[in-house]
């Protein structure tokens, strides 16, 4: 059972940025006046950095108590600890570093140089591990689409997206670098309550037009992520240039 599916188009990739941030404090501002805490799942990315720069540089900013957040990621680069590519670095330096959050509360995916060295099953297992089962209903999961479709690293035909019963998952022989990453898998994302993706040019405009047409998740794995409460497409005037 999925929620609805809403689409928000914005004239430019960073008003998009900027409205996300403003909708995210939001959404994360309710979620702590109900239960007290609240949990996000971010991403990477051009886009997702923006999101996150936005948030920090807000007003609004900490209407949101921090140290009551939990933050995951949906999927990681498997590169050493600090790597530039990693999303945890991006995400420390866009908004992590800013805020007074709760280090207990930051679930990073452990990086090629960590605990389990460089076997990213065991650092996919460790995560699923800390994840829990069932997996969190998070608040707000973040997403990216690619060209071909690839949402978190989840790509088009791959072992990823035939995953069943796997929360978490190591994915090898990426076809855009790095080659190694750990992500989540679409039944842990779709755990969510909300899920936002996010895309912007024009690059996209195929594979949001296939996702929101109702395509395979196999071929388009962006079509496979769908929260329990809402979808929402969060796209610029060109990545929603195909859509009827």
């Amino acid at each position: 059972m999925t929620g609805a599916t809403d689409v928000v188009v914005h004239s430019g990739g960073d008003l998009l940025a900027a409205a996300a941030a403003a909708r995210l404090i939001t959404k994360l501002v309710d979620a702590q006046a109900a239960r007290g805490s609240a949990s996000l799942v971010l991403t990477g990315g051009r886009t997702g950095n923006a999101v996150m720069e936005h948030v920090r540089d807000s007003p609004a900013r900490d209407a949101v108590d921090w140290s009551r957040v939990d933050f995951y990621w949906g999927d990681e680069r498997f590169l050493p600890s600090g790597h530039a590519d990693r999303n945890e670095t991006q995400a420390r330096a866009a908004l992590l570093d800013h805020i007074a959050l709760d280090p207990a509360r930051v679930h990073v995916m452990e990086p090629s140089d960590g605990r389990f060295g460089d076997d990213p099953d065991a650092a996919a297992a460790a995560y699923a591990s800390e994840l829990g089962s069932p997996v969190p209903a998070f608040d707000v999961l973040l997403l990216g689409v690619g060209e071909e479709g690839h949402t978190a690293s989840i790509f088009p035909d791959s072992p990823a997206v035939h995953e069943e019963s796997l929360t978490v998952v190591a994915v090898r022989d990426c076809p855009k670098p790095p080659p190694t990453r750990v992500s989540l898998t679409l039944p842990a994302i779709r755990r969510a309550t909300e899920v936002w993706l996010m895309t912007t040019g024009e690059a996209k405009a195929d594979p949001v037009a296939r996702a929101l047409a109702g395509a395979s998740e196999v071929e388009i794995p962006a079509a496979g992520a769908r929260g329990v409460n809402r979808t929402l497409w969060l796209l610029d005037s060109s990545a929603a240039a195909k859509l009827p």
